[in-house]
């Protein structure tokens, strides 16, 4: 077993977790950009986890077909254009994903 592996399981882990963050952002604030971004991540991650397959199923050969296609999964996740949603958060609000709500403030 090698380790590359564990980089394309960690890889794989990233695209995944990204995607649930663009989809929980989503539902916060209902941005179409991100709605976009939630949906692609999909597709993303499917085919990170393909590549974490082929990495791990199909010997030597593939390891690096693997790796580039989890490369490619994040690649293209983050070439999604998307809206700025925070003013003032810190950085453990925005790897969460925690946005305010549009019209929370209001009374």
């Amino acid at each position: 077993m090698s380790y590359l592996i564990y980089v394309a399981g960690f890889g794989a882990a990233v695209v995944i977790f990204l995607w649930l963050r663009d989809a929980r952002i989503f539902y916060r604030t209902g941005l179409p950009c991100y709605r976009k971004a939630a949906y692609r991540g999909v597709l993303y991650g499917a085919l990170a986890t393909f590549g974490v397959i082929c990495t791990i199923l199909l010997g030597a050969l593939t390891e690096m077909i693997g790796i580039g296609l989890v490369l490619l999964a994040l690649y293209l996740q983050g070439r999604i254009e998307r809206e700025n949603v925070w003013k003032n958060e810190g950085k453990v609000e925005r790897l969460l994903g925690s946005v305010p709500r549009p019209g929370a403030n209001k009374k």
